[in-house]
């Protein structure tokens, strides 16, 4: 049997700049559920505010991008950036190892 890799990871998305507080909120408990639901722990959450984009992204010049650091079995992360990729609130989204 493989034993469990638990790593730290983090992952940076964008959400769309006509998000309201409320939108912000939900998706940031949904993408906490996807990781819970995969076996992972939340750490912190960073909220950055709207920025400017480097180039539109589905005809977005600004985003409002969230930080999350979270710990799940290597294993799983395929899945959590499926699911990511699936939701439509995520404009764009990297999940790296710390």
């Amino acid at each position: 049997m493989i034993a469990e890799r638990i790593r730290e990871y983090e992952v940076v998305m964008i959400l769309s700049p006509e998000a309201t507080e409320e939108e912000i909120t939900a998706t940031i408990e949904h993408v906490d559920g996807l990781i819970t639901g995969g076996g992972g722990t939340v750490g912190e959450h960073n909220n950055w505010g709207l920025k400017r984009l480097a180039f539109p992204v589905q005809k977005f010049r600004e985003g409002n991008y969230i930080l999350v650091k979270f710990s799940m079995d290597s294993s799983a992360v395929t899945e959590f950036n499926r699911s990511l990729k699936a939701s439509e609130d995520i404009i764009r989204f990297l999940v790296t190892k710390i």
